[in-house]
């Protein structure tokens, strides 16, 4: 039987759940599998989100939908793969404003909806870019114009620590105008608006306020919390590099601006539990890909994605398969961890299927995203359809066991420390090889045809959308 990637939504008779509840969905930048104590790095100081994970769900098998930022972020959005809606990497296109967003759709069921922090998927002013060559007018396009309705927001990333000093300028830009946005305005006055020291705390300071009015109005809220760490320029804070007296300098940075991003989600959680809304709250937290660095750790990029293979701008599992939790009290069983495959593109599915919705029959189109309900309510032990991947000269397809490369210009990557023999179609069987050390094609050809006849289907289906036939 024919496996199609690109699925539509069931029609569901009644919610999943009967209430709506609060959806955050946390993220954070380049932060690498073994960057976190829930999996088992042992110097890294984060013991807010290891306490999210004793008491959610850890995801063994959690994948950012690509290996650079702005095509995660609009899968987060939309449920569908970047290729689809033109973002095939950063700082390039613009979220396309026939693509519906979860914050449309949850604006249309009575949710307040509010962004926060790293944006990447347009220009935020109609006449000016902090990236140069980028035509701010031809990709404007905010939070505001994606169902927004309160956003503090940057067009792309900036430092972790003082961003408005001119010292700490992302790539040397100190123009006021690439930082924040605060629902359309500029705020180019920066440290009079309280915009100084951790720059997680900056954002965390205008999203808890959004979840206190939505609270106070009894409304339910939609909150999309995007760090910027460990994003470059990483800069520690002094309290957070004194937590690592013994490291030498740029892993002092890079281990300080997690734990400055851990306060932060400890502040969140405990807010929620003051605020009585934790117990129906789905909080998540992930990464938007693997950890910058090519081919390995350089100055404060000191990530790891061990024990995988590639980093950040590779579809080897290091630059895609990212930390993951979920933390729903009423929900998710505590201490849940499961080893079935999610991605970034199931968050929309998987809250619509919470509500009972399904889109209206005009506004369907193919989606890449599945509902990970069954996998929440524990009813899963593998994913029903197939993860594709294509970005950076490379395409895979991820199903429960296997795993189909191709790399089609037979180039060795910078991200894979030039280890590995060049060639065009590579399998991996992830469940006994997670690392992908041995190419196991020649042994499963039937298998590798169906996968590559899979692949190639679903990547036309993803140019075909490109082109607007969905819309």
């Amino acid at each position: 039987m024919k496996v199609v990637l690109s699925v539509f939504f069931t029609i569901l008779a009644v919610p999943v759940f009967a209430a709506k509840p609060n959806i955050i969905l946390c993220m954070a930048d380049d932060l690498g599998w073994g960057d976190v104590g829930f999996n088992g790095n042992e110097t890294v100081i984060t013991p807010e989100l290891d306490r999210m994970a004793k008491a959610g769900m850890r995801f063994e098998r959690f994948y950012a939908a690509a290996p650079v930022c702005s095509p995660t972020r609009g899968s987060v959005l939309t449920g569908r793969h970047p290729y689809r809606y033109g973002i095939p990497t950063a700082n390039q296109g613009h979220l396309k404003r026939d693509e519906i967003t979860l914050a449309e759709v949850l604006r249309d069921h009575g949710y307040a909806t509010g962004h926060f922090g790293k944006w990447h998927l347009g220009t935020l002013a109609p006449d000016y870019s902090g990236k140069k060559g980028r035509n701010p007018e031809k990709n404007y396009m905010t939070p505001g114009m994606s169902g927004f309705d309160e956003w503090f927001s940057t067009e792309y990333s900036v430092s972790t620590w003082d961003p408005y000093d001119p010292k700490n300028a992302h790539n040397g830009i100190t123009d006021p105008r690439v930082l924040f946005f605060h629902n359309g305005r500029n705020i180019e006055d920066g440290p009079t608006e309280g915009l100084v020291g951790d720059t997680a705390r900056m954002v965390m300071d205008k999203a808890l306020p959004f979840i206190e009015e939505a609270i106070k109005e009894d409304e339910p809220f939609f909150a999309v919390i995007w760090f910027h760490a460990p994003h470059l320029p990483v800069v520690g804070g002094p309290e957070f590099l004194a937590m690592y007296p013994d490291l030498d300098e740029n892993t002092q940075h890079y281990y300080a601006v997690i734990t400055a991003v851990d306060r932060q989600m400890g502040r969140l959680r405990n807010a929620l539990r003051e605020l009585g809304v934790a117990e129906d709250t789905m909080l998540w937290f992930a990464a938007d890909n693997g950890p910058e660095g090519n081919p390995g750790k350089k100055g404060r990029s000191q990530g790891t994605a061990e024990p995988f293979r590639g980093r950040k701008r590779s579809l080897y599992e290091g630059g895609v398969r990212v930390p993951g939790l979920l933390e729903w009290p009423e929900k998710v069983v505590e201490g849940s961890e499961t080893s079935v495959s999610a991605v970034t593109s199931d968050y929309f599915a998987t809250v619509l299927d919470v509500l009972g919705y399904t889109l209206p029959e005009e506004k369907r189109r193919p989606y890449d995203g599945v509902s990970i309900v069954p996998l929440i309510e524990g009813n899963a032990t593998r994913r029903l359809f197939p993860i594709g991947f294509q970005g950076h000269g490379m395409a895979t397809l991820n199903d429960n066991r296997f795993k189909l490369v191709h790399n089609p210009g037979k180039k060795r990557l910078k991200s894979d420390n030039g280890t590995a023999p060049v060639v065009e179609w590579e399998l991996y069987d992830l469940d006994n090889d997670p690392s992908e050390s041995k190419n196991i094609i020649d042994e499963h050809a039937t298998i590798a045809a169906e996968m590559r006849k899979q692949l190639e289907e679903w990547q036309e289906s993803c140019e075909a959308s490109n082109r607007g036939e969905d819309y």
